[in-house]
C-alpha cells in the first residue's frame, strides 16, 4: 500500500493534533480512511427553487428581495424577514441575531438562502437558514455538485470535512488499487472503485438524489460490495488461522460421555427431532477433532437448539473440562441458568452463574470456583470474558443469539480458554454459536464465513403455528377486546412497545403510559410492566409472576425479545412494528405458541 495511504493525517492541510484527535473518534486515522467516511445524506444547492413552488420538508436554495424585516415580541423574541420573488414569498425566522445581522437584513436587500421549509403562523418559513447578502446586480455562481453531509463530532465542521475529503480524493485516490477486475464488475453494472468513491463524495448536479438517499445508487452498491467482500475475506482469514490452532478432542464414544448423554436424553421426556439429531451429529464430529470447532446452529425459535447445545456440552464435562454459555441479556442468561441447573444437577454437574449484577462476595466465590474447576458449566453474560477471570480448563464456548455479539467479543471469550497441552502447544476451546434469526444460505456464507453451519428445520411436535396479522390503529378497540377474551380463557398476552416512556422526538407508543391505559381499560385483567431500566431482580419477579399467571397481560419493551419461555402465552400485540427490524420481529413472534 502506498505511503500516502498509511501516512500521518497531519500531512493534510489544516490537520493538527486537535483535528486529528476528533477525526480518530470517527475512525479516521489515515488519509485513506477519509475516502471511506461516506456521506450520510446530501444537499442540493445546485439550483434556485422559486418561492411559489416550495413544499414543507424540502431543503432548498431560494433567492429573493427582502420586502420587510421586523422584530416580533410574541412568545419569543425573533427577527422576521419576509423574502419575495416573482412567484411567492417566504418568512425567514431568527431567534438569535445581532444588531449587525439586523442591519444587513434590511428591506430591499437581496438574499440567497439555504434551509428547510416548514409551515409557520405566517405561511411557509425557514428557521435560521444559511444565507448570504448579494449585490443588486451580482451573478453569484451556484454549486456544480451536490453537497455531501458527513457524520461528525463536536468541533469538526462540515466545511473542514469536505476540504479534507477533497485533499484525499486528489492525493490518495489516484494511487488506490482496485482489487476487483473490470470484467467481474461489468455484469453487475457497477463502476470501478475510484469512480464510485469520487461520485459518492462529489455527486454531479442532476444526480438522482432519491436514489442516493436510499443508498441504492450503483456507486453506493459498489462500495457495499467492497465492504461485504472485505468482511468475508477477513472472516475467512480468521477461519484459516483457526484451522492451524489445536484443541482438546472430545469424543462421544467414552463411557462417561455416553452415560451422561443417555441420562440427559432420558430425562427430557421426548425424542429429539431428526433436525436436532443431525445438528448433534455435526457437533460430535467437530468436537472429536484436534482443532477447534467453529459451528453455527441456526433454527427457528423453539426448535430445540439449547437442548442440542446441552448434549454437546456434556462431552466436554465428561472429559473433565469446563463449558461457558454466553447470552446477550441477563434475562436470557437467567433462563439458561435455570434450564441447565434443572437438566444437569441430577447428573452431578456443577452449574455456576456469572453476570454484571452479582455482588462482590458472590462474584469472588464464583471466580474461585471457575479457577479451581469445581464450576463445570458457567452461564453468564459479557462478564464471562472480564479481566481477572481465569478458567481452569475451558474446552467449549457456547454463544446464544450470536447476532447480538461481535466477532471480537466471541474471540475474547475464546482467548479466555487458551491452555497448554503436555507438548506445550496452545489449546483453543471449541466454539458453538446459535441463532434463531432466519439467514439465507448465501448471506450466511458471507456474514459467517468463519463458521460451519447446521440448520434445524422442523419444530418439535405440539408447537402451534403462529398467525401474523397487521391492523390499522383505528381497530385498537377490537384488539383490546380480543386481549380481554384471551385473558378470560386463562391465556397470557404480551403487549410490546418500542419505547419505555413518551418521547418528544419519536412518534411511537411507550410502555409506561400504555400499561396505565390498559389497566384502566381492562380493570378485570392483571397488567404487568417490564423494560430494560428495571433491576435484574425486578425483571425476574415480573417474569415469574407472568409465568405463574399472577400477571395476565405483560406490557413490555423488546427486552423480552430473547429468552422468555411462557407456554401459556398465545397472543402478542406489537405497537409501531415498522420501528423494529425483521430479526427483532421474528424473535418476538417466537415468544408465543411455545
Amino acid at each position: 500500500m502506498s505511503a500516502k495511504h498509511t501516512g500521518d493525517l497531519r500531512t493534510l492541510r489544516g490537520v493538527g493534533p486537535a483535528i486529528a484527535e476528533r477525526l480518530a473518534r470517527l475512525g479516521v486515522e489515515r488519509p485513506l480512511d477519509l475516502l471511506f467516511l461516506l456521506p450520510q445524506r446530501y444537499e442540493d444547492r445546485t439550483r434556485v427553487a422559486p418561492l411559489g413552488s416550495l413544499r414543507p420538508g424540502q431543503r432548498v436554495v431560494v433567492e429573493g428581495h427582502i420586502a420587510v424585516a421586523d422584530v416580533a415580541f410574541r412568545r419569543r423574541r425573533s427577527l422576521l424577514v419576509r423574502l419575495t420573488d416573482k412567484t411567492g414569498q417566504l418568512t425567514l425566522r431568527f431567534f438569535h441575531f445581532s444588531r449587525a445581522q439586523q442591519a444587513n437584513l434590511a428591506a430591499g436587500a437581496r438574499l440567497r438562502c439555504y434551509g428547510e421549509v416548514r409551515p409557520g403562523p405566517l405561511g411557509y418559513e425557514m428557521v435560521h437558514p444559511e444565507y448570504r447578502v448579494l449585490a443588486a446586480d451580482q451573478l453569484a455562481a451556484l454549486d456544480d455538485r451536490l453537497t455531501a453531509v458527513y457524520p461528525t463530532v463536536e468541533g469538526l465542521a462540515q466545511f473542514r470535512l469536505r476540504d479534507l475529503t477533497t485533499q484525499a480524493l486528489d492525493r490518495v485516490l489516484p494511487t488506490l488499487a482496485d482489487e476487483l477486475p473490470a470484467e467481474n464488475l461489468a455484469p453487475l453494472h457497477m463502476p470501478a472503485l475510484a469512480d464510485a468513491l469520487r461520485y459518492v463524495h462529489r455527486p454531479p448536479a442532476g444526480a438522482d438524489l432519491h436514489l442516493l438517499s436510499a443508498g441504492m445508487h450503483p456507486c453506493q452498491r459498489r462500495l457495499a460490495l467492497e465492504e461485504l467482500l472485505a468482511q468475508h475475506l477477513s472472516l475467512r482469514q480468521i477461519r484459516e488461522r483457526a484451522r492451524k490452532d489445536a484443541a482438546v478432542p472430545l469424543a462421544a464414544a467414552g463411557e462417561r460421555a455416553r452415560r451422561l448423554r443417555q441420562q440427559f436424553q432420558d430425562s427430557l421426556g421426548f425424542e429429539l427431532t431428526s433436525g436436532q439429531c443431525s445438528a448433534l451429529a455435526d457437533i460430535d464430529a467437530d468436537l472429536a477433532c484436534a482443532r477447534p470447532m467453529m459451528r453455527l446452529v441456526q433454527g427457528d425459535v423453539g426448535c430445540g437448539k439449547t437442548v442440542v447445545a446441552a448434549a454437546g456440552a456434556l462431552l466436554a464435562i465428561a472429559g473433565g473440562h469446563q463449558v461457558a454459555i454466553m447470552a446477550p441479556t441477563e434475562l436470557l442468561a437467567e433462563q439458561h441458568r435455570d434450564n441447565f441447573f434443572r437438566w444437569f444437577e441430577p447428573l452431578g454437574v456443577s452449574v455456576a452463574w456469572l453476570s454484571g449484577s452479582l455482588r462482590q462476595k458472590a462474584r469472588s466465590a464464583t471466580y474461585a470456583a471457575i479457577e479451581s474447576g469445581t464450576a463445570q458449566l458457567i452461564v453468564g453474560t459479557h462478564a464471562l470474558f472480564q479481566e481477572g477471570l481465569r478458567y481452569r480448563s475451558l474446552a467449549l464456548v457456547i454463544v446464544d443469539e450470536q447476532h447480538r455479539f461481535g466477532v471480537h467479543q466471541r474471540l475474547k471469550l475464546m482467548d479466555k480458554g487458551t491452555s497448554s497441552d503436555a507438548a506445550g502447544r496452545d489449546l483453543k476451546p471449541h466454539q458453538l454459536v446459535m441463532t434463531a434469526t432466519p439467514i439465507p444460505r448465501t448471506l450466511a456464507m458471507t456474514l459467517y464465513a468463519d463458521l460451519d453451519s447446521s440448520v434445524i428445520r422442523e419444530l418439535p411436535p405440539g408447537r402451534q403455528p403462529v398467525t401474523t396479522v397487521a391492523l390499522p390503529d383505528r381497530r385498537r378497540p377490537e384488539v383490546v377486546e380480543r386481549v380481554q377474551e384471551a385473558c378470560r380463557t386463562g391465556a397470557r398476552v404480551y403487549w410490546v412497545c418500542p419505547l419505555i416512556e413518551e418521547s418528544e422526538y419519536l412518534e411511537s407508543e411507550a410502555a409506561e403510559p400504555t400499561a396505565a391505559a390498559l389497566a384502566e381499560a381492562l380493570p378485570d385483567v392483571r397488567v404487568g410492566l417490564i423494560h430494560g431500566r428495571l433491576t435484574s431482580a425486578d425483571k425476574e419477579q415480573v417474569m415469574k409472576a407472568f409465568a405463574k399467571g399472577e400477571v395476565q397481560l405483560l406490557v413490555a419493551t423488546t427486552v423480552i425479545e430473547v429468552g422468555v419461555d411462557v407456554p401459556a402465552a398465545t397472543l402478542m400485540i406489537i405497537e409501531n412494528a415498522e420501528r423494529l427490524g425483521l430479526s427483532q420481529l421474528h424473535q418476538l413472534r417466537g415468544r408465543v405458541g411455545r
